[in-house]
C-alpha cells in the first residue's frame, strides 16, 4: 500500500512541473517579440531615414519640433526634430532629419529657408503658410560633397537650380533702384530677373548677377546691350514731351533691359557667366562704340552755374563727349578765380571725319596724333564756349566751335591733359555789351543834361506864352483879311458877275482875232506876191477861209 501510494505521488509531480515550465516560456515569448519588433522597426527606420542636418536661421519664428516639415516642390522630405540656441545667442539651430530618398539634399551647395508670408519685389508669396503653418524649403545642389551644418537664407532665392536658363553678370557704377528679383526684360517681355549683386573686387562698381530663363536666354548675345530701365524717362525736344518707361513695376522696383543693336550682324548666342557693362540709359546703351577716350581741360574767366557733371560737349552740334569736373582756380597776376572744365571726349564718335582726320595723320591715333590735330584746328580759330542749353533751367553746356577772328593763342602740345582755349559765351557777351552801355550811361553828365533841359524847356514855354499873347491875334487877323479876300475873289468870279462877262468878251476878241492872223498866213502862204501886187477881189471872193473868217469877225 505504501509502495504504491508513493508511486503515484511521484507521477502527479511530473506533469505539474511541465505545466509550469510551460507558463515560464510563454510569459518571455511576449517581450522578446516585442523586442523583435522593436529592432526589425530600428532597422526600419535606419535604412529609410536620411542624413541628420542642422541649419542656423536667425529667428526660430514658425518652426516647431517634429512638426515643421521640411519640403521641397510641396513634397515632404523631412521633419525638424530640435531646436537650440547657439552659445552666443545670436541664431538658432534646427535639426533636420531627412527622409532617405532626400539624401542629395545635404551635398554642401543646398539652399534651406523657411517659408512665410511675404511682401517683395515679385508679388506676395506665401500666403497658403497663413492656414497651414511655415515650412522649411528645401534646393537641391548641383552634387558632389556633402556636409551636415548649413546657413539658412532668410529670403527665398530668386532662382532655384531645378530652373532651366543662363546666369550673365553686369557691372555697373552703382546699383541704383535695382534689387534681388528686380526683372528682366527684352523687348518689354519679362525673361529673367536679378539673382543678386556684390562689390567688385575693386571696389570701383557693383557685379549684379541676373538670370534669364530658358528659351529666352538664346536672345542675350555677345552684342547684347543692358541698361537700367527704373523709374521712368521724361524727355523734352522739338516733338514736344515725351515719356519712357518699361513698366509699371520698374517705376516701383527697378528692372533691367536689354537688346542687340541692329549693327551687330555677327553677334552669336552668349555663353554663361558672360560679363556685359550696365548703362544708364537706352540712349547710351545703343550708342556706337565710343573708342579710346581723351581728356581736356579748359579754362573759363566767366562764373559757370548751370554746367553741371555729365553735361554734353559738342563738336559743331554732335555730341563727342561729357563734363567730369568742375572745379575753381586762382590767378594771383588778375587775381580772378577762373573755372577749369575737365572733360573727357571719343573722337570715334565723329564718324567718317574721324576716319579722314586720322588719314591726314599717317593714319595714327594716338595722343600725339591728336595733339598735332587739335593744335592745326587751334590755329584756326577752334575755341571752347559755355552756351546754355536750356533757358528754363538756365542749364549750360560745352561747344566746340571755329570762331571768327579768335585772338592767336600759344598751345602747348606737349602738356598733359591738353588745355584747349576758350572764349565767352553769346550770353556773356550780350551781358558785357550791357554792362558797357550801363557804364557809358553812367558816365554821362546827366545832371547838366537835366538842367539844360530844363532852361530849354523854360525858353520854350515863354516863347509859346509870347506866341499866344501876340501873334496868335494877328495871325487871326490875317486870317480874317484873307477870308474876306477870298469872299471878293468868289463874287468877282461868280457866274453873273460883270468881271466874268468882260472876262468872257475878251477871250472872244482874242480867238477872233487869233483867227484872222491865221488867215492871213494862210493866204499869204499861198499868195505871196500879194504883198507886193494885193489880191484881186474875185480870188478874195472866191477863198472860202477869207469868207469865214469876215463872216466870223462881222457881229
Amino acid at each position: 500500500m505504501s509502495e504504491h501510494s508513493g508511486s503515484s505521488s511521484f507521477q502527479a509531480a511530473v506533469p505539474a512541473l511541465k505545466t509550469r515550465r510551460y507558463r515560464a516560456l510563454l510569459i518571455w515569448i511576449i517581450p522578446i517579440l516585442a523586442a523583435l519588433i522593436g529592432v526589425l522597426m530600428l532597422i526600419s527606420n535606419t535604412l529609410n531615414s536620411g542624413p541628420r542636418i542642422r541649419i542656423s536661421f536667425q529667428t526660430a519664428e514658425g518652426l516647431e519640433v517634429n512638426k515643421t516639415p521640411v519640403k521641397y516642390k510641396n513634397v515632404v522630405i523631412g521633419k525638424v526634430t530640435g531646436i537650440e540656441l547657439t552659445q552666443d545667442r545670436s541664431h538658432v539651430i534646427a535639426t533636420v532629419d531627412l527622409n532617405a530618398s532626400a539624401h542629395f539634399f545635404s551635398a554642401e551647395d543646398s539652399l534651406f529657408w523657411v517659408v512665410r508670408p511675404r511682401i517683395g519685389t515679385s508679388g506676395i508669396s506665401g500666403v497658403d503658410t497663413l492656414l497651414s503653418g511655415a515650412f522649411i524649403a528645401a534646393d537641391a545642389g548641383r552634387g558632389g560633397k556633402t556636409k551636415s551644418d548649413f546657413i539658412g537664407l532668410e529670403t527665398p532665392p530668386p532662382i532655384t537650380y531645378g530652373e532651366q536658363g543662363k546666369r550673365f553678370t553686369l557691372f555697373a557704377e552703382d546699383l541704383g533702384s535695382l534689387d534681388i528679383g528686380s526683372p528682366v526684360y527684352y523687348r518689354r517681355i519679362k525673361v529673367g530677373q536679378v539673382a543678386s549683386y556684390t562689390l567688385s573686387k575693386d571696389g570701383k562698381g557693383v557685379d549684379l548677377e541676373i538670370f534669364v530663363s530658358a528659351p529666352n536666354d538664346k536672345y542675350v548675345s555677345t552684342e547684347s546691350r543692358f541698361w537700367n530701365a527704373s523709374g521712368v524717362d521724361v524727355s523734352v525736344g522739338a516733338s514736344g514731351l515725351k515719356v519712357n518707361t518699361e513698366s509699371l513695376s520698374t517705376i516701383l522696383a527697378g528692372g533691367l533691359a536689354f537688346i542687340e543693336p541692329k549693327y551687330s550682324p555677327n553677334a552669336v548666342s552668349a555663353e554663361e557667366g558672360a560679363r556685359f557693362e550696365l548703362f544708364s540709359d537706352q540712349e547710351a546703351a545703343l550708342a556706337p562704340p565710343d573708342g579710346e577716350a581723351h581728356f581736356i581741360l579748359m579754362s573759363f574767366k566767366q562764373p559757370l552755374r548751370g554746367l553741371e557733371v555729365n553735361a554734353p560737349v559738342e563738336f559743331l552740334g554732335v555730341k563727342i563727349g561729357r563734363v567730369v569736373s568742375v572745379n575753381l582756380d586762382y590767378d594771383p597776376v588778375s587775381k580772378s578765380f577762373p573755372s577749369v572744365v575737365g572733360a573727357v571726349i571719343y573722337p570715334d564718335r565723329l564718324g567718317k571725319a574721324h576716319e579722314k582726320l586720322v588719314d591726314l595723320t599717317g593714319g595714327k591715333d594716338d595722343e600725339e596724333a591728336a595733339a598735332r590735330l587739335l593744335a592745326t584746328f587751334i590755329k584756326q580759330g577752334l575755341r571752347a564756349q559755355a552756351k546754355t542749353g536750356n533757358l528754363i533751367t538756365g542749364q549750360l553746356y560745352i561747344s566746340l566751335d571755329f570762331t571768327r577772328n579768335a585772338p592767336p593763342v600759344t598751345f602747348d602740345m606737349t602738356t598733359r591733359p591738353l588745355h584747349v582755349p576758350t572764349v565767352a559765351g553769346d550770353m556773356d557777351k550780350v551781358q558785357e555789351q550791357l554792362l558797357a552801355v550801363v557804364d557809358k550811361l553812367s558816365k554821362m553828365p546827366l545832371d547838366k543834361i537835366a538842367n539844360n533841359l530844363n532852361d530849354s524847356l523854360s525858353g520854350l514855354k515863354q516863347t509859346i506864352s509870347q506866341v499866344n499873347t501876340d501873334l496868335l491875334p494877328q495871325v487871326g487877323g490875317t486870317l480874317q483879311q484873307t477870308q474876306a479876300t477870298l469872299a471878293s475873289v468868289n463874287a468877282s468870279l461868280s457866274a453873273d458877275s460883270p468881271e466874268r462877262q468882260q472876262l468872257g468878251q475878251l477871250v472872244t476878241e482874242v480867238q477872233r482875232t487869233a483867227r484872222s492872223i491865221r488867215v492871213l498866213t494862210d493866204s499869204l502862204s499861198r499868195n505871196p506876191e500879194s504883198l507886193i501886187r494885193g489880191r484881186n477881189r474875185e480870188a478874195v471872193s472866191n477863198d472860202p477861209e477869207v469868207s469865214q473868217a469876215t463872216a466870223q469877225s462881222q457881229p
